[in-house]
C-alpha cells in the first residue's frame, strides 16, 4: 500500500515538468503562437518536433490520458488542495530552496562533465553560503544577495550538450514526457543525488529506499503545489494535448541543454 501511494504521488513529478515548461514558453517570443492555436507562429514554433520519433504513440497517448485523469480524480481535490491550505506558500518556497540546495552534487559534477567551470563554482559557493547564512538551504542567499543565479544541469543536459539525441518519445505513467536519453540521464543522476538511498554511499540524506522514495514524493509535491495553475492553462490552451505536452518537454529540454 505504501508503494502504491509513492507511486501515485511521484504522478506530481509529471505536471512539474509541464508547469515550467509553459512557464518558460509563457516568457518567451514563442508565446504568440501558443496563446493563439490558429497563428501561424504556432507552427513556426513546433515545426521541428512535428518529426519527432514517436514509435509508442498509441501508448503514450494512453498514458497522458490516465496522468490528465488521474490529476482531476485524485491529486488536484484530494491532494494538492488539501496541502495548499495547511502548509503556507512562503513555507512551500523554503522548503523548495531546500530541495534545491541537497540538488547541488548532481548539479556540480554535470557542470564539470560539461566543462563548465564557473558554474561548477558558482554551485559549490551557492551550496557553502546557503548552507551555512541560508540555515540549511531554506533561503537563498546566494542569489538574492549575492547575485549568483543557480546552475542546474543533469546528466540528460550532459549528454545532450555532446550531441546525443533524445531518442524517441515516451510517457511514463505517472512520471509524465521524457525521452530515452533523459530516461537514461536519470539513472545516473539517481547515484548521485543524496535524497535517493544508493548503498556504500557515504552522503545518503535517507537511511534506507522507502525513506529516500518518500522524500523524493514529498520534493514533487511541494513543488507543483507552486505551479498550480500552469498545468490547467496549458491543458487549456492545447488542441491535442498530448502532442501539445511532448513538444513542450522536447522545446523545453532542448532551451536547457543550450544554455
Amino acid at each position: 500500500m505504501y508503494i502504491r501511494v509513492i507511486l501515485s504521488l511521484l504522478f506530481i513529478a509529471t505536471f512539474y515538468t509541464y508547469a515550467v515548461a509553459a512557464s518558460d514558453l509563457n516568457s518567451s517570443d514563442a508565446a504568440v503562437g501558443i496563446e493563439d492555436e490558429f497563428d501561424d507562429e504556432f507552427d513556426d514554433e513546433f515545426e521541428e518536433y512535428s518529426e519527432i520519433s514517436d514509435p509508442l504513440e498509441g501508448f503514450n497517448r494512453s498514458m497522458t490520458t490516465f496522468n490528465d485523469k488521474l490529476f482531476d480524480v485524485v491529486l488536484e481535490p484530494v491532494v494538492f488542495k488539501g496541502y495548499r491550505a495547511i502548509v503556507s506558500k512562503p513555507v512551500r518556497s523554503s522548503i523548495s530552496n531546500f530541495y534545491s540546495n541537497l540538488y547541488y552534487p548532481v548539479s556540480f559534477v554535470n557542470n564539470l562533465l560539461q566543462l563548465k567551470f564557473k558554474e561548477a563554482s558558482d554551485e559549490t559557493i551557492r551550496f557553502i553560503v546557503n548552507t551555512t547564512f541560508g540555515i540549511g538551504g531554506l533561503f537563498d542567499p546566494a542569489r538574492n544577495g549575492l547575485g549568483i543565479e543557480p546552475s542546474v544541469e543533469d546528466f540528460g543536459q550532459t549528454l545532450g550538450h555532446y550531441g546525443v539525441g533524445s531518442g524517441f518519445a515516451i510517457v511514463l505513467p505517472l512520471f509524465g514526457p521524457t525521452n530515452v536519453r533523459d530516461l537514461g540521464g536519470s539513472f545516473v543522476d539517481f547515484y548521485i543525488d543524496p535524497i535517493f538511498f544508493v548503498n556504500l554511499r557515504e552522503y545518503n540524506i535517507a537511511q534506507n529506499q522507502y525513506e529516500g522514495w518518500g522524500a523524493v514524493t514529498y520534493k514533487q509535491l511541494n513543488r507543483f503545489s507552486l505551479y498550480d495553475q500552469e498545468y490547467k492553462s496549458m491543458r487549456k490552451d492545447a488542441l491535442d494535448l498530448y502532442p501539445y505536452l511532448r513538444d513542450s518537454y522536447e522545446l523545453y529540454r532542448d532551451r536547457q541543454i543550450e544554455e
